[in-house]
Protein backbone atom coordinates (compact mmCIF):
# COMPACT_ATOMS: atom_id res chain seq x y z
CA UNK A 1 0.00 0.00 0.00
CA UNK A 2 1.36 3.41 -1.02
CA UNK A 3 1.30 6.02 1.80
CA UNK A 4 1.69 9.73 1.02
CA UNK A 5 4.05 10.97 3.77
CA UNK A 6 3.16 14.65 3.27
CA UNK A 7 -0.58 14.00 3.53
CA UNK A 8 -0.13 11.72 6.56
CA UNK A 9 2.15 14.22 8.31
CA UNK A 10 -0.47 16.89 7.76
CA UNK A 11 -3.26 14.63 9.00
CA UNK A 12 -1.30 13.70 12.11
CA UNK A 13 -0.56 17.32 12.97
CA UNK A 14 -4.15 18.33 12.18
CA UNK A 15 -5.49 15.62 14.46
CA UNK A 16 -3.28 16.54 17.41
CA UNK A 17 -3.65 20.30 17.02
CA UNK A 18 -7.45 19.98 16.78
CA UNK A 19 -7.47 18.17 20.13
CA UNK A 20 -5.03 20.65 21.60
CA UNK A 21 -6.85 23.84 20.58
CA UNK A 22 -9.97 22.71 22.44
CA UNK A 23 -8.27 23.09 25.83
CA UNK A 24 -6.42 26.43 25.48
CA UNK A 25 -9.55 27.98 23.96
CA UNK A 26 -11.34 26.95 27.16
CA UNK A 27 -8.65 27.62 29.77
CA UNK A 28 -7.83 31.11 28.43
CA UNK A 29 -11.38 32.23 29.05
CA UNK A 30 -11.93 30.13 32.16
CA UNK A 31 -8.88 31.56 33.93
CA UNK A 32 -10.22 35.08 33.33
CA UNK A 33 -13.59 34.00 34.75
CA UNK A 34 -11.91 32.50 37.82
CA UNK A 35 -9.95 35.72 38.35
CA UNK A 36 -13.17 37.74 38.08
CA UNK A 37 -14.93 35.49 40.60
CA UNK A 38 -12.04 35.94 43.01
CA UNK A 39 -12.21 39.72 42.73
CA UNK A 40 -15.98 39.66 43.33
CA UNK A 41 -15.50 37.41 46.37
CA UNK A 42 -12.93 39.71 47.97
CA UNK A 43 -15.00 42.80 47.22
CA UNK A 44 -18.41 41.49 48.30
CA UNK A 45 -17.54 38.74 50.77
CA UNK A 46 -20.33 36.59 49.30
CA UNK A 47 -19.61 32.89 49.63
CA UNK A 48 -21.23 31.97 46.29
CA UNK A 49 -18.38 33.66 44.42
CA UNK A 50 -15.85 31.74 46.47
CA UNK A 51 -17.61 28.42 45.87
CA UNK A 52 -17.80 29.11 42.14
CA UNK A 53 -14.14 30.08 42.07
CA UNK A 54 -13.09 26.79 43.64
CA UNK A 55 -15.53 24.80 41.50
CA UNK A 56 -14.20 26.20 38.21
CA UNK A 57 -10.58 26.00 39.40
CA UNK A 58 -10.86 22.21 39.64
CA UNK A 59 -12.27 22.05 36.10
CA UNK A 60 -9.54 24.41 34.92
CA UNK A 61 -6.86 22.17 36.41
CA UNK A 62 -8.06 19.09 34.50
CA UNK A 63 -8.40 21.06 31.26
CA UNK A 64 -4.98 22.65 31.75
CA UNK A 65 -3.39 19.24 32.25
CA UNK A 66 -4.93 17.87 29.05
CA UNK A 67 -3.82 20.98 27.17
CA UNK A 68 -0.25 20.46 28.36
CA UNK A 69 -0.23 16.79 27.35
CA UNK A 70 -1.57 17.49 23.86
CA UNK A 71 0.76 20.48 23.41
CA UNK A 72 3.88 18.47 24.20
CA UNK A 73 3.11 16.14 21.31
CA UNK A 74 3.04 19.07 18.88
CA UNK A 75 6.53 20.12 19.93
CA UNK A 76 7.90 16.65 19.20
CA UNK A 77 6.21 16.59 15.81
CA UNK A 78 8.22 19.60 14.70
CA UNK A 79 11.33 17.46 15.02
CA UNK A 80 9.97 14.14 13.78
CA UNK A 81 7.67 15.02 10.88
CA UNK A 82 8.62 18.63 10.12
CA UNK A 83 12.39 18.83 10.47
CA UNK A 84 12.83 20.81 7.25
CA UNK A 85 10.37 23.37 8.56
CA UNK A 86 12.43 23.64 11.73
CA UNK A 87 15.61 24.04 9.67
CA UNK A 88 14.19 26.70 7.36
CA UNK A 89 12.34 28.94 9.82
CA UNK A 90 13.26 27.61 13.27
CA UNK A 91 15.44 30.67 13.94
CA UNK A 92 12.27 32.78 13.93
CA UNK A 93 9.49 30.45 15.11
CA UNK A 94 11.54 28.61 17.74
CA UNK A 95 12.24 31.61 20.00
CA UNK A 96 8.59 32.72 19.85
CA UNK A 97 7.45 29.30 21.07
CA UNK A 98 10.24 29.31 23.66
CA UNK A 99 9.07 32.67 25.01
CA UNK A 100 5.63 31.15 25.51
CA UNK A 101 7.10 28.48 27.77
CA UNK A 102 9.41 30.81 29.71
CA UNK A 103 7.05 33.75 30.15
CA UNK A 104 3.62 32.12 30.28
CA UNK A 105 3.60 28.40 31.02
CA UNK A 106 5.82 28.55 34.10
CA UNK A 107 3.79 31.49 35.43
CA UNK A 108 0.50 29.62 34.94
CA UNK A 109 1.77 26.37 36.45
CA UNK A 110 3.26 28.04 39.53
CA UNK A 111 0.22 30.07 40.55
CA UNK A 112 -2.21 27.31 39.58
CA UNK A 113 -0.55 25.37 42.39
CA UNK A 114 -1.43 28.19 44.78
CA UNK A 115 -5.03 28.13 43.56
CA UNK A 116 -5.32 24.37 43.98
CA UNK A 117 -3.51 23.89 47.28
CA UNK A 118 -3.27 27.35 48.84
CA UNK A 119 -6.78 27.76 50.22
CA UNK A 120 -6.49 28.61 53.96
CA UNK A 121 -2.72 28.38 53.62
CA UNK A 122 -2.09 31.79 52.06
CA UNK A 123 -3.86 35.12 52.69
CA UNK A 124 -7.07 35.65 50.69
CA UNK A 125 -5.52 38.50 48.70
CA UNK A 126 -2.68 36.22 47.54
CA UNK A 127 -5.10 33.42 46.75
CA UNK A 128 -7.21 35.75 44.59
CA UNK A 129 -4.17 37.40 43.04
CA UNK A 130 -2.98 33.93 41.98
CA UNK A 131 -6.16 33.58 39.93
CA UNK A 132 -5.48 36.89 38.21
CA UNK A 133 -1.87 35.88 37.49
CA UNK A 134 -2.99 32.57 35.98
CA UNK A 135 -5.37 34.53 33.74
CA UNK A 136 -2.51 36.81 32.73
CA UNK A 137 -0.32 33.78 32.00
CA UNK A 138 -2.88 32.17 29.71
CA UNK A 139 -3.29 35.44 27.79
CA UNK A 140 0.51 35.72 27.45
CA UNK A 141 0.61 32.14 26.20
CA UNK A 142 -1.92 33.04 23.51
CA UNK A 143 0.13 36.13 22.66
CA UNK A 144 3.30 34.21 21.79
CA UNK A 145 1.66 31.25 20.07
CA UNK A 146 -0.49 33.51 17.92
CA UNK A 147 2.51 35.69 17.14
CA UNK A 148 4.33 32.61 15.81
CA UNK A 149 1.31 31.43 13.85
CA UNK A 150 0.64 34.90 12.46
CA UNK A 151 4.24 35.19 11.31
CA UNK A 152 3.73 32.00 9.32
CA UNK A 153 0.69 33.66 7.71
CA UNK A 154 2.19 37.11 7.15
CA UNK A 155 5.98 36.88 7.64
CA UNK A 156 7.85 40.12 8.35
CA UNK A 157 11.12 41.29 9.88
CA UNK A 158 13.24 38.46 8.47
CA UNK A 159 16.10 37.91 6.05
CA UNK A 160 16.75 34.82 3.93
CA UNK A 161 20.31 33.49 3.77
CA UNK A 162 21.03 30.23 1.94
CA UNK A 163 17.36 29.30 2.11
CA UNK A 164 17.12 29.82 5.87
CA UNK A 165 15.11 32.60 7.53
CA UNK A 166 16.85 34.73 10.15
CA UNK A 167 15.22 37.41 12.32
CA UNK A 168 16.22 40.91 11.24
CA UNK A 169 13.76 42.95 13.31
CA UNK A 170 12.16 41.22 16.30
CA UNK A 171 9.47 43.88 16.73
CA UNK A 172 8.42 43.35 13.11
CA UNK A 173 8.51 39.58 13.63
CA UNK A 174 6.36 39.64 16.76
CA UNK A 175 3.94 42.34 15.62
CA UNK A 176 3.63 41.10 12.05
CA UNK A 177 0.77 42.45 9.90
CA UNK A 178 -1.91 39.90 10.84
CA UNK A 179 -0.99 39.40 14.50
CA UNK A 180 -3.13 42.12 16.15
CA UNK A 181 -6.26 40.93 14.33
CA UNK A 182 -5.61 37.22 14.91
CA UNK A 183 -4.79 37.76 18.60
CA UNK A 184 -7.94 39.82 19.21
CA UNK A 185 -10.08 37.35 17.27
CA UNK A 186 -8.75 34.28 19.10
CA UNK A 187 -8.78 35.84 22.56
CA UNK A 188 -12.37 36.97 22.10
CA UNK A 189 -13.26 33.50 20.77
CA UNK A 190 -11.77 31.92 23.91
CA UNK A 191 -13.82 34.15 26.19
CA UNK A 192 -16.95 33.39 24.15
CA UNK A 193 -16.26 29.66 24.31
CA UNK A 194 -15.98 29.77 28.10
CA UNK A 195 -19.02 32.02 28.34
CA UNK A 196 -21.22 29.45 26.64
CA UNK A 197 -19.83 26.62 28.77
CA UNK A 198 -20.62 28.59 31.92
CA UNK A 199 -24.04 29.45 30.51
CA UNK A 200 -24.74 25.77 29.78
CA UNK A 201 -23.67 24.62 33.24
CA UNK A 202 -25.72 27.31 34.96
CA UNK A 203 -28.78 26.35 32.89
CA UNK A 204 -28.19 22.69 33.74
CA UNK A 205 -28.20 23.44 37.48
CA UNK A 206 -31.42 25.47 37.29
CA UNK A 207 -33.21 22.80 35.26
CA UNK A 208 -32.19 20.18 37.83
CA UNK A 209 -33.19 22.45 40.71
CA UNK A 210 -29.68 22.25 42.22
CA UNK A 211 -27.21 24.97 43.27
CA UNK A 212 -29.78 27.63 42.45
CA UNK A 213 -27.86 30.67 43.71
CA UNK A 214 -24.67 29.63 41.94
CA UNK A 215 -26.55 28.69 38.75
CA UNK A 216 -28.24 32.09 38.60
CA UNK A 217 -24.92 33.82 39.17
CA UNK A 218 -23.35 31.85 36.31
CA UNK A 219 -26.24 32.69 33.99
CA UNK A 220 -26.12 36.41 34.77
CA UNK A 221 -22.36 36.64 34.31
CA UNK A 222 -22.26 34.48 31.17
CA UNK A 223 -25.06 36.35 29.44
CA UNK A 224 -23.59 39.71 30.41
CA UNK A 225 -20.29 38.65 28.85
CA UNK A 226 -21.54 36.92 25.69
CA UNK A 227 -24.14 39.59 24.88
CA UNK A 228 -21.22 42.02 24.46
CA UNK A 229 -18.50 39.77 23.06
CA UNK A 230 -20.58 37.87 20.48
CA UNK A 231 -21.44 41.00 18.43
CA UNK A 232 -17.92 42.32 19.04
CA UNK A 233 -16.52 39.14 17.48
CA UNK A 234 -18.38 39.96 14.27
CA UNK A 235 -16.66 43.36 14.14
CA UNK A 236 -13.23 41.90 14.92
CA UNK A 237 -13.76 39.14 12.37
CA UNK A 238 -14.66 41.70 9.70
CA UNK A 239 -11.45 43.64 10.33
CA UNK A 240 -9.47 40.39 10.37
CA UNK A 241 -11.02 39.49 7.01
CA UNK A 242 -10.04 42.84 5.48
CA UNK A 243 -6.49 42.34 6.72
CA UNK A 244 -6.46 38.83 5.21
CA UNK A 245 -7.73 40.22 1.90
CA UNK A 246 -4.76 42.58 1.86
CA UNK A 247 -2.10 40.00 2.68
CA UNK A 248 -3.62 36.62 1.68
CA UNK A 249 -6.21 37.33 -1.01
CA UNK A 250 -6.34 33.73 -2.26
CA UNK A 251 -7.41 32.55 1.19
CA UNK A 252 -10.32 35.01 1.00
CA UNK A 253 -11.13 33.78 -2.50
CA UNK A 254 -11.33 30.22 -1.15
CA UNK A 255 -13.49 31.32 1.79
CA UNK A 256 -15.93 32.89 -0.65
CA UNK A 257 -15.49 30.30 -3.44
CA UNK A 258 -14.78 33.28 -5.72
CA UNK A 259 -13.28 32.10 -8.99
CA UNK A 260 -13.29 35.06 -11.39
CA UNK A 261 -11.63 38.20 -10.05
CA UNK A 262 -12.78 40.29 -13.03
CA UNK A 263 -16.36 40.24 -11.72
CA UNK A 264 -17.87 41.34 -8.40
CA UNK A 265 -18.08 38.48 -5.90
CA UNK A 266 -21.39 37.00 -4.81
CA UNK A 267 -21.85 35.85 -1.24
CA UNK A 268 -22.56 32.14 -1.45
CA UNK A 269 -25.01 31.20 1.28
CA UNK A 270 -24.62 27.65 0.08
CA UNK A 271 -22.70 26.15 -2.81
CA UNK A 272 -20.59 23.16 -3.72
CA UNK A 273 -17.24 24.41 -5.05
CA UNK A 274 -16.08 22.24 -7.97
CA UNK A 275 -12.33 22.63 -8.32
CA UNK A 276 -12.20 20.67 -11.58
CA UNK A 277 -14.65 22.88 -13.46
CA UNK A 278 -13.78 26.00 -11.41
CA UNK A 279 -17.45 26.71 -10.75
CA UNK A 280 -19.91 26.54 -7.86
CA UNK A 281 -22.71 23.99 -8.04
CA UNK A 282 -26.11 24.30 -6.37
CA UNK A 283 -25.33 27.91 -5.48
CA UNK A 284 -27.70 29.99 -3.36
CA UNK A 285 -26.17 33.45 -3.48
CA UNK A 286 -26.56 37.08 -2.53
CA UNK A 287 -25.48 38.90 -5.71
CA UNK A 288 -22.39 41.05 -5.14
CA UNK A 289 -22.65 40.37 -1.40
CA UNK A 290 -19.00 39.35 -0.97
CA UNK A 291 -17.82 42.47 -2.81
CA UNK A 292 -19.94 44.67 -0.56
CA UNK A 293 -18.56 43.03 2.61
CA UNK A 294 -14.93 42.98 1.52
CA UNK A 295 -14.58 46.18 -0.52
CA UNK A 296 -17.62 48.11 0.81
CA UNK A 297 -18.67 48.62 -2.81
CA UNK A 298 -21.35 46.72 -4.71
CA UNK A 299 -19.14 46.44 -7.79
CA UNK A 300 -15.85 46.14 -5.93
CA UNK A 301 -13.34 43.62 -7.26
CA UNK A 302 -11.00 41.31 -5.38
CA UNK A 303 -8.72 38.52 -6.65
CA UNK A 304 -10.32 35.25 -7.62
CA UNK A 305 -8.98 31.71 -7.42
CA UNK A 306 -8.27 31.70 -11.17
CA UNK A 307 -5.70 34.45 -10.67
CA UNK A 308 -3.19 31.83 -9.50
CA UNK A 309 -2.37 28.36 -10.86
CA UNK A 310 -4.32 25.44 -9.43
CA UNK A 311 -1.17 24.24 -7.62
CA UNK A 312 -1.14 27.50 -5.62
CA UNK A 313 -4.73 27.25 -4.41
CA UNK A 314 -5.88 25.94 -1.03
CA UNK A 315 -8.46 23.13 -0.78
CA UNK A 316 -11.44 25.27 -1.67
CA UNK A 317 -14.32 23.13 -0.39
CA UNK A 318 -12.72 22.58 3.02
CA UNK A 319 -12.03 26.29 3.54
CA UNK A 320 -15.43 27.33 2.14
CA UNK A 321 -17.52 25.05 4.37
CA UNK A 322 -15.38 25.59 7.49
CA UNK A 323 -15.83 29.34 7.15
CA UNK A 324 -19.60 28.94 6.93
CA UNK A 325 -19.70 26.70 9.98
CA UNK A 326 -17.78 29.33 11.95
CA UNK A 327 -19.97 32.14 10.61
CA UNK A 328 -23.23 30.28 11.26
CA UNK A 329 -22.27 29.45 14.83
CA UNK A 330 -21.18 33.04 15.34
CA UNK A 331 -24.62 34.34 14.37
CA UNK A 332 -26.24 31.72 16.60
CA UNK A 333 -24.16 32.89 19.57
CA UNK A 334 -25.14 36.51 18.91
CA UNK A 335 -28.84 35.61 18.78
CA UNK A 336 -28.70 33.33 21.85
CA UNK A 337 -26.76 35.83 23.96
CA UNK A 338 -28.88 38.81 22.99
CA UNK A 339 -32.13 36.94 23.59
CA UNK A 340 -30.82 35.83 26.97
CA UNK A 341 -30.02 39.45 27.77
CA UNK A 342 -33.58 40.39 26.78
CA UNK A 343 -35.00 37.73 29.11
CA UNK A 344 -32.69 38.91 31.91
CA UNK A 345 -33.86 42.49 31.39
CA UNK A 346 -37.50 41.38 31.55
CA UNK A 347 -36.79 39.37 34.70
CA UNK A 348 -37.98 36.08 33.19
CA UNK A 349 -34.67 34.42 32.38
CA UNK A 350 -34.71 31.88 35.21
CA UNK A 351 -38.32 30.86 34.49
CA UNK A 352 -38.01 30.51 30.69
CA UNK A 353 -37.51 26.76 30.69
CA UNK A 354 -37.29 26.24 26.92
CA UNK A 355 -34.40 28.72 26.72
CA UNK A 356 -32.59 27.01 29.62
CA UNK A 357 -33.11 23.59 27.97
CA UNK A 358 -31.58 24.82 24.71
CA UNK A 359 -28.66 26.59 26.37
CA UNK A 360 -27.87 23.57 28.56
CA UNK A 361 -27.07 21.66 25.35
CA UNK A 362 -25.05 24.43 23.67
CA UNK A 363 -21.78 24.11 25.61
CA UNK A 364 -20.06 22.88 22.42
CA UNK A 365 -20.77 25.78 20.04
CA UNK A 366 -17.68 27.80 20.91
CA UNK A 367 -15.35 24.81 20.56
CA UNK A 368 -16.68 23.90 17.11
CA UNK A 369 -16.48 27.52 15.97
CA UNK A 370 -12.84 27.73 17.12
CA UNK A 371 -11.92 24.48 15.34
CA UNK A 372 -13.67 25.63 12.16
CA UNK A 373 -11.81 28.94 12.35
CA UNK A 374 -8.46 27.20 12.68
CA UNK A 375 -9.27 24.98 9.70
CA UNK A 376 -9.92 28.14 7.67
CA UNK A 377 -6.67 29.72 8.90
CA UNK A 378 -4.40 26.74 8.36
CA UNK A 379 -5.96 25.15 5.27
CA UNK A 380 -6.47 28.54 3.65
CA UNK A 381 -2.72 29.15 3.78
CA UNK A 382 -1.95 26.06 1.68
CA UNK A 383 0.12 25.12 -0.25
CA UNK A 384 2.41 27.25 1.93
CA UNK A 385 3.41 26.39 5.47
CA UNK A 386 5.08 29.81 5.73
CA UNK A 387 3.47 32.11 3.22
CA UNK A 388 5.62 32.71 0.14
CA UNK A 389 8.70 31.34 1.96
CA UNK A 390 8.28 27.57 2.38
CA UNK A 391 5.82 25.16 0.81
CA UNK A 392 4.26 22.47 2.95
CA UNK A 393 5.53 19.71 0.68
CA UNK A 394 9.11 20.98 1.19
CA UNK A 395 8.85 21.18 4.99
CA UNK A 396 8.39 17.53 5.95
CA UNK A 397 10.99 15.08 7.24
CA UNK A 398 12.23 12.16 5.13
CA UNK A 399 10.10 9.71 7.12
CA UNK A 400 8.35 6.79 5.38
CA UNK A 401 4.61 7.20 5.07
CA UNK A 402 3.97 3.82 6.69
CA UNK A 403 5.75 4.95 9.87
CA UNK A 404 3.64 8.09 10.06
CA UNK A 405 0.48 6.03 9.51
CA UNK A 406 1.35 3.76 12.44
CA UNK A 407 2.05 6.67 14.80
CA UNK A 408 -1.12 8.41 13.65
CA UNK A 409 -3.14 5.32 14.56
CA UNK A 410 -1.41 5.19 17.96
CA UNK A 411 -2.16 8.86 18.56
CA UNK A 412 -5.84 8.30 17.80
CA UNK A 413 -5.92 5.39 20.25
CA UNK A 414 -3.96 7.15 23.00
CA UNK A 415 -5.87 10.42 22.71
CA UNK A 416 -9.16 8.53 22.72
CA UNK A 417 -8.28 6.85 26.02
CA UNK A 418 -6.59 9.76 27.81
CA UNK A 419 -9.08 12.41 26.83
CA UNK A 420 -12.07 10.18 27.51
CA UNK A 421 -10.89 9.95 31.11
CA UNK A 422 -10.33 13.71 31.20
CA UNK A 423 -13.82 14.49 29.94
CA UNK A 424 -15.21 11.90 32.37
CA UNK A 425 -13.60 13.68 35.33
CA UNK A 426 -14.81 17.09 34.14
CA UNK A 427 -18.36 15.74 33.90
CA UNK A 428 -18.05 14.29 37.41
CA UNK A 429 -16.90 17.67 38.70
CA UNK A 430 -19.84 19.40 37.04
CA UNK A 431 -22.25 16.80 38.41
CA UNK A 432 -20.90 17.37 41.92
CA UNK A 433 -21.50 21.11 41.61
CA UNK A 434 -19.85 24.08 43.30
CA UNK A 435 -20.47 23.05 46.91
CA UNK A 436 -17.14 21.56 47.93
CA UNK A 437 -15.68 20.27 51.17
CA UNK A 438 -14.50 22.99 53.46
CA UNK A 439 -11.31 22.82 55.50
CA UNK A 440 -11.69 25.70 57.90
CA UNK A 441 -10.59 23.70 60.93
CA UNK A 442 -7.68 21.77 59.47
CA UNK A 443 -6.50 24.47 57.12
CA UNK A 444 -5.96 21.85 54.45
CA UNK A 445 -7.39 22.01 50.96
CA UNK A 446 -8.96 18.62 50.23
CA UNK A 447 -10.87 19.59 47.13
CA UNK A 448 -8.30 18.62 44.49
CA UNK A 449 -9.79 17.90 41.05
CA UNK A 450 -9.51 14.10 41.11
CA UNK A 451 -10.68 13.67 44.71
CA UNK A 452 -13.57 16.06 44.12
CA UNK A 453 -14.56 14.13 41.01
CA UNK A 454 -14.61 10.85 42.92
CA UNK A 455 -16.82 12.43 45.55
CA UNK A 456 -19.23 13.43 42.76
Amino acid sequence: MDFDPVLLARLQFAFTVTFHIIFPSFTIGLSAYIGTLGALWVRSGEERYHQLMRFWTRIFAVSFAMGVVSGLVLSYQFGTNWSRFSLAVGNVVGPLIGYEVLMAFFLEATFLGVLLFGFNRVPPWLYVMSGAIVALGTAMSAFWILSANSWMQTPAGYAIKDGIAYPADWLAVVFNPSFPYRFAHMLNAAYLTTGFVVLAVGARFLIAGQHIAEGRTMLRMAIGLTAILAPLQLVIGDQHGLNTLKHQPIKIAAMEAHWDGTKPGDFEIFAWPDEKTETNRFAISIPKGASLILTHKMNGLFPGLKSVPAADRPPVALVFFSFRIMLGLGFFMIAAARYGAFLLWRGTLFETRWYLLVMAQCWWVGFVAVIAGWVVTESGRQPWIVDKILRTADATSPVPGASIAVTLALFVLAYGVVFSFGIYYINRLIAKGPSGPEAKETGQFVGSPISAAHEG
